[in-house]
């Protein structure tokens, strides 16, 4: 049975982060909205929210402001980054961040999964949207974190740790071009509920090329 969840949306300055929060509250949680430049110190969150999401914004990942922040709370609480959020959780782990040769801003594609964890009930491929001009270099991943979604052209599109409760999605959920982004963060606030009981079965990364399983789903 779900507990009700307080989530601290970090705000990087963009306006799909009211879209997320109202998301979050349809699904029964708690979504405090707070600036980059006020928030709490690590204790603090550790003490009173039990998700993190890391918003979309207009900036480069190293200058959002929160990567330290990812750092110090890794761990302590489960983290979702969303866009910006995304790159955000993949630069504190010490992935490079590149420019999009095909820059997206509004454009719904098809984003094919590993099945695991948030994913595990969803079919692969689903349509998302995208809205982006950088992206995580698949290739400098360290070894804690996996590519769980991914585009044909093998365009990282989600990542995840492979021991915390620590996912990134480089589409939106809350936007109109993903028509199961209220159905994805239910299902990743019911994967994450399990991890303080140390059930969440993260899978370890395997070193899969995206583009080779693009190829077998297809």
């Amino acid at each position: 049975m779900q507990r009700f969840l307080r989530v601290l949306l970090i705000d990087h300055k963009d306006s799909f982060v009211h879209n997320l929060a109202r998301y979050f509250r349809n699904l029964s949680c708690e979504a405090s909205v707070q600036r980059v430049s006020s928030l709490p110190d690590r204790h603090t969150i550790r003490g009173n929210f039990d998700l993190v999401v890391l918003s979309p914004g207009p900036c480069a990942p190293r200058n959002a402001g929160t990567v330290e922040l990812v750092r110090s709370i890794a761990g302590d609480v489960p983290i979702l980054g969303v866009c910006l959020g995304h790159q955000i959780i993949a630069e504190a782990f010490g992935a490079r961040i590149s420019q999009a040769s095909h820059p997206v801003h509004g454009e719904a594609s098809l984003m094919w999964h590993d099945g695991q964890c948030e994913f595990a009930r969803f079919a692969s491929p689903l349509l998302v949207g995208r809205y982006h001009s950088l992206i995580v270099e698949a290739g400098s991943l360290p070894s804690e974190l996996c590519v769980s979604g991914w585009l044909e052209d093998g365009t990282v599109m989600a990542i995840r740790h492979t021991r915390l409760p620590i996912v990134g999605w480089q589409f939106h959920p809350e936007s109109i071009l993903t028509p199961d982004g209220m159905q994805l963060l239910e299902a990743f606030i019911g994967w994450i509920e399990e991890w303080p009981r140390g059930q969440l079965g993260v899978v370890q990364a395997q070193g899969v090329n995206p583009v080779t399983t693009t190829n077998r789903s297809s």
